[in-house]
C-alpha cells in the first residue's frame, strides 16, 4: 500500500446527530463502550492447523483476529472511521497497531508495529504481512523504535509542550502523514493478545491522542463443560474477547452489525482463503 495515501475524508453526509455527538463528548474516553463476549474456537483451531500445514509459520488466532477484522471492513466500512478536530472522518485504509516485544523476556523493551492492509486481502495476505514486519522487528531498529528515541532527548520540562504542540496539530489535521504512519495513536484499530500471557482479556482503554476508534484484547484458550438437548455433556473450548469502541464513529446497531460479521469469520474462517466478492465503501 502506498504510503502517500492521505490517512481519512471528512464525511459530508451523516446525519445531524453524528455531527453533533463529538462536540458533546469531546474527549475519546467519555465515548468509550465496552463489550466482553466468547467464541467457540473448534473450527478455529481446525483452520489454524490446516494453515500450518500449507508452511503459514506460526499462523495463530492474532493472524486470523485480524484478518476477520480487515474482512469485517470490507463489508461494514463505518467502523474504520475516525474522529479528528470534532469531526467524523472514513479512513482511506485499514491501519492495524500491534504491541510486541522484541524478544520473549521480561526485560526486552516493547516495540509497536503499524500493519498496513487493504479490505481485500484474503487471510494469507494478512498473515504475510504481519509476519514480515515482525520479522523485521526482531532485528535491527525499528522505525518507531527511531521516532520514540529521538523524542526521548527532548527534556522533560519540554515534553509536555511538545505534546501539547502535537496535540493542536493532530486536531487540525496537521500532523504529517509521515508521523501518522509511525504513530501507535493512529489507526483502525489496535490489538493485544493476553492469551500469550495465559490471563484473561483487559478492556484497554482508548487513547485521547490520536484517533483509534477500536481496541480489542483476547484472552487464553480455556474449556468449558456444556450440557447438551439430549442430557448428555460437552467439552468445548473457548476464548474471550474484549472490545472496546468510539461510538461516535456510528451507532450501536452497526457496531452489532459489524460484530455479528466478526464472529461469522470466526466460525467460518475458509471464506477467509478468497477476497470477498464485494468491498462497500463508506458514505460521502
Amino acid at each position: 500500500m502506498a504510503k502517500k495515501v492521505k490517512e481519512g475524508r471528512k464525511l459530508k453526509s451523516l446525519p445531524p446527530y453524528n455531527k453533533i455527538s463529538p462536540y458533546i463528548m469531546v474527549l475519546r474516553n467519555d465515548a468509550q463502550n465496552f463489550i466482553r463476549d466468547s467464541i467457540n474456537v473448534d473450527k478455529a483451531e481446525e483452520y489454524i492447523r490446516k494453515k500450518r500445514n500449507e508452511g503459514l509459520r506460526g499462523f495463530g488466532m492474532l493472524h486470523l483476529l485480524v484478518a476477520s477484522y480487515v474482512r469485517t471492513v470490507s463489508q461494514r466500512p463505518a467502523i474504520n472511521r475516525f474522529i479528528r478536530g470534532q469531526r467524523v472522518h472514513a479512513r482511506n485504509c485499514i491501519e492495524v497497531m500491534l504491541t510486541i516485544k522484541k524478544e520473549i523476556s521480561l526485560d526486552s523493551p516493547d516495540t509497536c508495529l503499524k500493519l498496513l492492509f487493504r479490505p481485500e486481502f484474503t487471510a494469507d495476505e494478512v498473515y504475510a504481512v504481519i509476519q514480515n514486519a515482525i520479522d523485521e522487528s526482531r532485528g535491527d531498529e525499528t522505525d518507531f523504535d527511531g521516532l520514540a528515541k529521538a523524542l526521548n532527548y527532548i527534556p522533560g520540562l519540554f515534553m509536555k509542550a511538545t505534546v501539547s504542540f502535537l496535540k493542536t496539530m493532530d486536531y487540525f489535521g496537521l500532523v504529517p502523514r509521515k508521523l501518522t504512519l509511525l504513530s501507535p495513536f493512529h489507526g483502525s484499530m489496535a490489538i493485544t493478545s493476553m492469551g500469550s500471557l495465559g490471563i484473561p482479556p483487559i478492556y484497554h482503554h482508548l487513547y485521547n491522542f490520536g484517533n483509534i476508534p477500536v481496541f480489542i484484547a483476547f484472552g487464553a484458550k480455556y474449556f468449558k463443560n456444556e450440557l447438551k438437548l439430549d442430557g448428555t455433556v460437552e467439552r468445548n473450548k473457548y476464548i474471550d474477547y474484549t472490545v472496546v469502541t468510539d461510538e461516535r464513529i456510528c451507532d450501536g446497531f452497526y457496531f452489532a452489525s459489524a460484530l455479528k460479521v466478526l464472529k461469522d469469520c470466526l466460525y467460518n474462517p475458509d471464506k477467509l482463503d478468497t477476497p470477498p466478492e464485494t468491498v462497500l465503501e463508506d458514505i460521502r
